[in-house]
């Protein structure tokens, strides 16, 4: 079996890494495709190095645009690119612009497409990303779920018959993870003097909350006055909107920094007092390693973190203040993402509907 994986964000390079590593143990050959929709080297050349995946067979060069530009120019590069391979599947990952181009390509030119993370929904039309996985799940030959919700959301859809639950691949990774970091410091530590549980960590990045300016300063006001140090991973996106808007990333508490490799990102969070993120994957990462989060959005599809009181939606200023300063939840030993073994079933449901699927 031949698998072509297409991937382009920092979130789908973490998802990568296990499918990689499940594909070599089960002799499937496996082509990795990079889009270049995130072309900064600190979210993307460093991924591949620090989990082992090894550099990309193809890199589209993609780069940035708006969302017509960015995905026209993925779908004119990957018409070309799965006619050279032929695959029997091309797996797309999550909700993203290069997601939503991969599956188009590929149906179009009758390869079967099978969806991991299929499912999530946000209820949200506003993000590009809900627009993403809907259009995704409806085209692909076989979703990938990573949980029951996400399998009764594919049901309400009409699409069980197409719906495998596999758990959370990105479970695997940070499971993996976060035993090799545990016992190492962060470089947060080192570098900026803080102490273990005194600082919080933040990533904002969603155009809902940098593009227009008053609610960039709003965020950013909210995370300067927090009682801890909070250091703000801050992506290429924020760091131009907060220039362009004349917003201050190192005023009161807040302190900027580039983003983190994947592993000094986990140790940083297991090191730290809370996280503060509108990222989809953080919010589950600091569930997973027992961290509480507080997500500025109205919306989350990660609805256990919730339910479970180890997230929080907060959006003013004073909520966010609330919910970073809450006392830590109870402990749970709920597992609604998996088991740390969902790439081998991913592997095993491609092998078992080859050539069932698709055109």
């Amino acid at each position: 079996m031949k698998i072509v994986s297409v991937v382009g964000a920092r979130p789908q390079f973490v998802k990568l890494a296990p499918i990689h590593k499940a594909a070599r143990a089960a002799v499937v050959e496996h082509v990795i495709v990079h889009t270049g929709q995130h072309y900064d080297p600190m979210l993307s050349d460093v991924f591949f190095e620090d989990l082992g995946i090894g550099s990309p067979d193809v890199h589209l060069g993609i780069g940035s645009g708006s969302h017509g530009v960015q995905t026209g120019a993925m779908l004119a590069a990957l018409d070309s690119v799965f006619d050279a391979h032929r695959p029997d599947w091309v797996l797309v990952y999550g909700d993203t612009n290069s997601t939503v181009a991969a599956a188009l390509s590929a149906v179009k030119m009758h390869i079967p497409v099978a969806h991991l993370e299929a499912g999530l929904r946000s209820f949200n039309r506003r993000m590009p990303e809900e627009h993403n996985r809907v259009v995704t799940d409806h085209l692909a030959d076989l979703l990938l779920a990573p949980t029951r919700v996400a399998v009764s959301h594919l049901a309400d859809e009409g699409l069980s018959s197409r719906t495998e639950l596999v758990g959370d691949v990105m479970t695997d990774v940070l499971f993996e993870v976060r035993d090799e970091v545990g016992s190492r410091p962060s470089v947060l530590l080192e570098e900026l003097g803080l102490e273990p549980g005194g600082f919080y960590v933040a990533t904002i990045h969603r155009a809902d909350n940098t593009d227009d300016g008053e609610r960039l300063r709003e965020v950013m006001s909210a995370l300067a006055h927090l009682d801890r140090p909070t250091v703000l991973l801050a992506h290429p996106r924020i760091v131009a909107r907060a220039a362009e808007h004349g917003v201050d990333l190192d005023a009161g508490s807040l302190i900027s920094h580039a983003p983190l490799a994947y592993p000094d990102l986990i140790a940083a969070s297991l090191a730290s007092a809370g996280i503060v993120t509108d990222s989809g994957g953080l919010q589950k990462e600091a569930f997973l390693l027992g961290v509480p989060c507080t997500t500025v959005r109205t919306e989350t599809e990660w609805v256990e973190t919730i339910e479970l009181g180890w997230n929080v939606l907060a959006t003013t200023a004073e909520q966010i203040a609330a919910a970073v300063t809450r006392p830590k939840p109870a402990a749970t030993d709920a597992a609604p993402y998996g088991d740390g073994h969902a790439a081998a079933r991913v592997i095993d449901m491609l092998l078992s509907h080859v050539g069932r699927e698709g055109g």
